[in-house]
């Protein structure tokens, strides 16, 4: 079971640059060449780098210039969904990233890095929220998976807080930190999220099938 061969994980709706989703607090956006400064600066600090399985640290000169360009060519080729995070209130540059990147049929890969100045207030939490909720009210994704090292207590209470369910612990591969270390995995399946956001959905844009966004819709929408 899974999606049709050839068949592009995201909407049309998510591979233009002018997307975007709001909550009380933020905006999150596609990343923008401008972003590359405030993006080196917060992730090319060790004390986020060595949380994540692909950032190098020290951060090579270019790497967020590269990291924005990939992005904005798999935001608009619909087989992911990375955007910058910022803040409603104040400076308009990015605070923080989320990503939501096709990993198998049916199946996202979720992820986030946030400034450590911006940690402990419930931003992580609020932008995670946001970026689950979108992908399945926009995508017939049936699970998202999403991993966390296991020294990193505040990664994994923010996958709680968003309804993810524990799976293990187990060696996970993270090559810019040298090979394979304990992680531990969960996974939020589409019922499950449902029934914790009582079927909470994106309202339908005008040119988008009113359909396409019923969550009720999604769930019983056969997906071989």
């Amino acid at each position: 079971m899974g999606l049709d061969a050839g068949r592009n994980m995201f909407p049309d709706l998510t591979a233009e640059d002018i997307f975007r989703l709001e909550t009380k607090r933020l905006w999150l956006r596609w990343p923008r060449a401008a972003d590359a400064a405030h993006i080196t600066r917060f992730a090319g600090l060790a004390v986020t780098a060595q949380m994540t399985a692909a950032i190098p640290h020290p951060y090579p000169p270019g790497e967020a210039e590269r990291f924005i360009f990939q992005s904005r060519v798999d935001n608009a080729n619909r087989r992911s969904l990375v955007l910058a995070v910022t803040q409603k209130r104040g400076a308009q540059h990015p605070i923080g990233l989320v990503s939501a990147i096709e990993s198998g049929p049916s199946e996202i890969e979720l992820g986030y890095l946030f400034a450590p100045e911006f940690w402990g207030r419930g931003l992580a939490t609020e932008a995670t929220a946001a970026l689950v909720d979108a992908v399945f009210s926009l995508t017939p994704v049936g699970t998202i998976a999403a991993s966390t090292r296991v020294t990193n207590g505040a990664s994994r209470r923010v996958l709680e807080k968003c309804g993810f369910a524990y799976v293990d612990t187990g060696l996970d591969p993270m090559p810019a930190r040298g090979g394979l270390l304990p992680c531990d995995r969960f996974v939020l399946e589409r019922a499950a999220w449902a029934k914790g956001r009582n079927a909470k959905s994106i309202p339908p844009m005008p040119h988008q099938p009113v359909d396409a966004f019923d969550p009720a819709a999604m769930a019983a929408r056969p997906e071989c």
